[in-house]
């Protein structure tokens, strides 16, 4: 499966263009991640790019989401290892990550909604001119971007990343498709 393929699958079964900007958003810092790992950076964004393709779906369903979005990138040509990251980023269904792919999206997921608050909240409304310190500073604020779940964020660790590295490595990358997010 390729990018192109990925993308249009994504706009063809979701129609929030909100929800489309944090899957592109989750696929840079996959993208990020597998670059800094030595890891297969396609292979890893595709996975962040279609982690979400179900919402529009299963709704706040959240007992069958990450089981449908799997089915429907296995479908789509996602291989095994696409299918299980995305299975077990979400929590809810009790799959165990067993690797840095799957530990990658489980803790990329919500950073995204984290940067995206920093930038939002800048006059500028802009990527370009937000600080990974910033964003670390927000982080310890738990009533900022309250959706980004930072127990979640801060398994990075488990991955060897300390936080403010993880934020700045998503932050960087996340700038890198600023363009596509409208950031």
């Amino acid at each position: 499966m390729d990018r192109q393929t990925a993308l249009e699958t994504v706009k063809a079964n979701i129609k929030n263009q909100n929800l489309i900007k944090h899957m592109i958003a989750t696929e840079a810092i996959m993208r990020a991640l597998a670059k800094h790992f030595g890891e297969d950076e396609e292979e890893w964004g595709i996975a962040g790019l279609l982690h979400d393709i179900d919402l529009d779906c299963v709704g706040d369903d959240m007992t069958v989401h990450g089981r449908v979005s799997a089915e429907m990138a296995k479908k789509a040509g996602a291989n095994e290892a696409m299918v299980h990251a995305i299975l077990c980023h979400n929590e809810t269904l009790g799959i165990e990550r067993l690797n840095n792919f799957d530990k990658a999206l489980y803790c990329a997921d919500p950073l995204t909604g984290l940067i995206t608050a920093a930038a939002l909240v800048r006059p500028e409304k802009k990527l370009a001119f937000v600080e990974a310190k910033s964003v670390a500073k927000r982080f310890k604020e738990k009533s900022f971007a309250a959706g980004a779940n930072r127990e979640q964020i801060a398994s990075c660790r488990e991955l060897g990343l300390e936080l403010n590295e993880f934020i700045e490595l998503g932050l960087k990358a996340m700038q890198g498709v600023a363009e596509e997010l409208g950031l």
